[in-house]
């Protein structure tokens, strides 16, 4: 679960970390006051998606010219109309893709006197199974370009969880970043109040970009993203409450509900699959016979028929779906309450596309009784391979 930048920095605010003064507002109207509350005598004002990229950003309604989505302002007046300015309208970055995100929230902050900006995160390290902290000298907008082209200015390491964070880690990263005098103090206490706040709040990336150096010698989260394990919600209230839904693909929002394990991608073939290995192999054989996967669709191992209902309701609410792939192997999951799911949501919402089913395992005969005797138009599959090559020849006509 993402949250955006203004909640990041409230959260940080709350441990202690070093942040600059802002205001988040979501009506135009309220923007001069928000504005007013700052001290200047530079108002930033930022747009709030749940992506990167936001200072190259274009907006898709944007005049020839016109600023991207984090804008510096020298007044209050001028703060207000830059932000009523982005308020309702979509941005566009390498992050969001095409189609952008709208903007629903605008965060105004206190300018800050950059003396140099570095690079800063914590994520979780799948390899090792521990936390790590990465850092570069080279912070700002372009990090992506340095992991490319100059991999050696990124400095990264993991925390032995035996030990948990000690003070040398945070010398270590100091030095990488070149600090000198109270900055390697600050930054020894700072990274270990990230990486409380870390573990403490189940996160999965605490990114800082940039993490400045002032003028003064001071060191300030300048920009804020985390992401947290979604999974750990239950006994993380607070950070659940900070959930924006708006931000969030309508699609993925209703499988969540469901407990659906849905992820949208851009393909044309849907595929309603039980395991989420046997669901990766699914989407790969699509692609190997000449057509792509246009969502991941994991249904569980106990899915009900008003599940895999609601499941097939969300794979034809695409617009780009052309086609759908149900392959089902039954071990918990039974065969024949798949069918019943998938016979239910036909009869409920209609079929305007081909349909290819695999069944095989528990209750498969029964299963594909109950697709035979409901006058669906289904084709029929004996197995993987046969079904993808059977709904790959369907969708391309």
């Amino acid at each position: 679960m993402n949250i955006h930048e203004y909640q990041a920095k409230s959260l940080l605010r709350s441990y202690g970390a070093p942040v600059s003064e802002g205001r988040a507002v979501t009506r135009a109207e309220d923007a001069k006051s928000a504005a007013g509350e700052l001290d200047g005598p530079v108002w930033v004002v930022k747009a709030q998606i749940h992506a990167g990229g936001r200072g190259k950003g274009t907006f898709a309604e944007a005049d020839a010219g016109e600023k991207g989505g984090v804008r510096i302002t020298k007044s209050v007046g001028e703060a207000a109309a830059e932000a009523e300015k982005m308020l309702g309208r979509t941005l566009v970055t390498h992050q969001t893709g095409p189609a952008g995100k709208q903007v629903n929230r605008i965060y105004i902050e206190d300018g800050a006197a950059i003396a140099k900006e570095f690079y800063l995160a914590l994520l979780v390290d799948r390899g090792s199974s521990r936390v790590s902290f990465v850092c570069s000298t080279e912070g700002g907008m372009d990090i992506e370009e340095v992991a490319a082209s100059t991999p050696e200015k990124i400095v990264s390491f993991s925390v032995d969880p035996a030990t948990g964070y000690m003070p040398f880690h945070g010398r270590r990263i100091a030095f990488a970043l070149g600090l000198e005098g109270k900055a390697v103090k600050q930054c020894v206490g700072l990274m270990g109040t990230l990486y409380k706040l870390f573990n403490e709040k189940d996160a999965e990336m605490v990114e800082i970009n940039p993490l400045i150096l002032t003028e003064g010698g001071e060191l300030v989260c300048l920009d804020a993203k985390m992401g947290f394990d979604s999974n750990a919600m239950y006994r993380q209230p607070d950070i659940a409450a900070l959930r924006d839904e708006t931000e969030e693909d309508p699609k993925e929002l209703a499988a969540s509900k469901f407990d659906l394990n849905y992820i949208a991608l851009d393909g044309e073939i849907g595929c309603m699959v039980n395991g989420a290995g046997l669901a990766m192999a699914t989407m790969d054989i699509i692609k190997l016979y000449g057509s792509e996967p246009a969502n991941f669709l994991d249904v569980g191992g106990g899915a009900t028929t008003e599940k895999v209902t609601e499941a097939f309701k969300i794979i034809t609410s695409d617009p780009n779906v052309k086609g759908i792939l149900v392959n089902i192997f039954g071990g918990i999951m039974r065969c024949d309450v798949i069918a019943e799911g998938v016979v239910s949501a036909v009869k409920e919402v209609g079929l305007q596309v081909p349909l290819v089913v695999r069944l095989e395992g528990t209750n498969v005969e029964k299963g594909k009784e109950i697709i035979n005797k409901s006058g669906l138009n289904v084709i029929a599959a004996d197995d993987l391979g046969d079904a993808a090559e059977k709904i790959v020849k369907a969708v391309k006509g």
